[in-house]
This record gives C-alpha cells, sequence and structure tokens, in this order.
C-alpha cells in the first residue's frame, strides 16, 4: 500500500506555474461572471469553480509535488475592455491554489483548436453552438442554465451529479424506449444487463475525477475525499440499473452514489444533495434541476454522436 499511495503522488510542479498535468476546465466567461453589472457579478459556474480552490489546497496537502490538479481556463474573443474587466473580476475569486488563466481567441481561431490547445476535460458555456462544436470535437461540453434561485452548496467539497444514458453512456438504450416504450425497453436491458453500453461523452470527464479521487483513496482517505460523484439516472433498480453499474465497473469507474429513480422526477434528489453542477441530456430533467436551485446543464447529445460515429 506504501508503495501505491508514493505512485500516486509522484511529480513535480512550481506553485506559480499551471501544472502540466492538470484537470483542465474551460469555460465561456458569461457563465463564469454576469457581465451586465459592473463590477462583474458572479454567474452560475461561481460556486463550481470557486470549490476547486479547496480541491487543489487538498491535493497539494495530500500530494505537495503532484503535477494532477485542476486549472481553469476562460476562453473569450472579447474587446479589450472586457478582457481588462475579466482580469480585474479574476482577481476577486483567484487565490494561489487556484490557477485561473484567461484565454482571448484571435480573429477567424475555431474554438475547438484552442479547448484541444489547452487539453480541456471539460468546456461549460450559456452558448449552444458552442457546445455542439466542442462535443463534436470529442470534448466533454454542456450549456450552462442558472436557476432563479441557487441553493447553497459545500463549501468544502466539490459535488458533480450526472445522468446516465446520453451522459456518461451511449444513447442506444434512449433509443429503445424512444422507439418501443418502456416495456421493451426493459426487455432490452434484462437482455443485455451483461453487455456493456458504449461510452458517452462525459465518460472522460469522470475518469479525470477518478483520477484525483484515487490519490485520496490510496492514502486511506476516502471519507476526507474533497470530490464526490453521484450517478442520477431515470433507470430502475432492476436490469436496466445493474447494466448501468456493471458498465462502470468495466471500465473501471465508481460513483460515490448511484440514485436510480426509476422513471421519477430528478429534481427533489438534486434538491438534496445539492451538487455544484448535473449534467442531463434531457431538458425536462434541466428544468427540474433549476427549479430545485441546481445549476444545471444541458448535454446535446445528437450532435456528438453524429459527429463522432458510432465508438
Amino acid at each position: 500500500m506504501k508503495k501505491m499511495s508514493e505512485k500516486s503522488c509522484q511529480g513535480s510542479t512550481s506553485s506559480s506555474n499551471p501544472p502540466m498535468g492538470a484537470v483542465t476546465i474551460c469555460v465561456s466567461p458569461r457563465v463564469l461572471f454576469n457581465m451586465e453589472t459592473q463590477p462583474f457579478s458572479p454567474g452560475p459556474a461561481s460556486s463550481f469553480v470557486k470549490v476547486l480552490e479547496v480541491v487543489n489546497k487538498e491535493l497539494r496537502d495530500l500530494c505537495p509535488e503532484s503535477k494532477e490538479l485542476i486549472k481553469v481556463v476562460i476562453i473569450t474573443n472579447d474587446q479589450v475592455n472586457v478582457r481588462q474587466g475579466l482580469i480585474e473580476s479574476i482577481k476577486t475569486i483567484k487565490d494561489h491554489e487556484l490557477f485561473i488563466e484567461l484565454r482571448s481567441m484571435e480573429d477567424g481561431e475555431s474554438l475547438i483548436n484552442v479547448l484541444k490547445a489547452n487539453h480541456a476535460d471539460l468546456y461549460l458555456s450559456d452558448q449552444s453552438t458552442e457546445v455542439e462544436e466542442a462535443l463534436g470535437g470529442g470534448i466533454a461540453a454542456a450549456t450552462m442554465f442558472t436557476p432563479e434561485k441557487m441553493a447553497a452548496v459545500s463549501e468544502t467539497q466539490l459535488r458533480v451529479a450526472f445522468d446516465g444514458d446520453a451522459v456518461l453512456f451511449s444513447d442506444e438504450s434512449e433509443q429503445v424506449f424512444a422507439r418501443e416504450g418502456l416495456d421493451k425497453f426493459n426487455e432490452h436491458e434484462k437482455t443485455h444487463e451483461n453487455t456493456h453500453m458504449n461510452q458517452g461523452p462525459f465518460k472522460g470527464f469522470l475518469e479525470a475525477l477518478g483520477k484525483l479521487q484515487k490519490k485520496f483513496y490510496d492514502k486511506g482517505q476516502r471519507k476526507k475525499c474533497p470530490i464526490r460523484t453521484y450517478l442520477v439516472t431515470s433507470r430502475g433498480a432492476g436490469s436496466s440499473g445493474t447494466r448501468a453499474l456493471k458498465t462502470l465497473r468495466s471500465w473501471d469507474l465508481e460513483m460515490d452514489e448511484a440514485l436510480l429513480r426509476s422513471g421519477a422526477p430528478k429534481g427533489p434528489m438534486l434538491e438534496k444533495i445539492r451538487p455544484h453542477i448535473f449534467f442531463d441530456d434531457q431538458m425536462f430533467h434541466v428544468e427540474g434541476a433549476k427549479a430545485a436551485g441546481v445549476v444545471a446543464c444541458h448535454v446535446p447529445y445528437g450532435k456528438w454522436v453524429k459527429c463522432r460515429g458510432p465508438l
């Protein structure tokens, strides 16, 4: 166990420079800040980004020489005066534990090239066209929505909630449900219970979070881990839910909690767990999350699979 713990903390980085092995989260400035106010006020991604400071601090305390931290890149093509406002606003939320960079796009430069150049693990925007472009390039991305009244969230533990089908997994089973109804869906899942599903666009982001979690697990600090993940799915506790969990295990991934809703609304459960961010491909569930005060993000899965093809 000692060797595993030492291995999980290998690498080095200067505290004054962004770590090369970082989990990189790219955001549009309009999800991090409300740019209609002067100075800019916090946007829907602010609580999510702020708690990343805590995660980085805990990672540094656990593994002082580790390269694997989290950095945030704000991607903008706004004019100079707007960029200056962003710089001033960043200073108000930044400390030495969180790496925030401002990347201005040049005229004619494509978003996907910028995201790939920054090794983005996730892109968040309020513009669906940008999200579709990112997904088409194979990067986990979602359109972020702001609830009218945001619920209080943990300041010491990052909580991320994922839908299953068309987010972590492909939408193969959703297509069966859409074409043939619930009975045929259940029959399909029972028949294919031991057949692992193909990956969806957010598998890679879950893997990135899992690698950071494993650092704490390897040192016997599972209960103190500052990252917690949730599967919040409409699948039930029968074969459909079992198939989802078996698929995750086949990928050597795990969730801290798997909440199988059996078709029930997700809003009430999300209100209880209060994630910083929730990803779903169905606007019905996004709206339910918003009503519960949760920052919800829409994943337009069809655009991703059209560009990527079958996995």
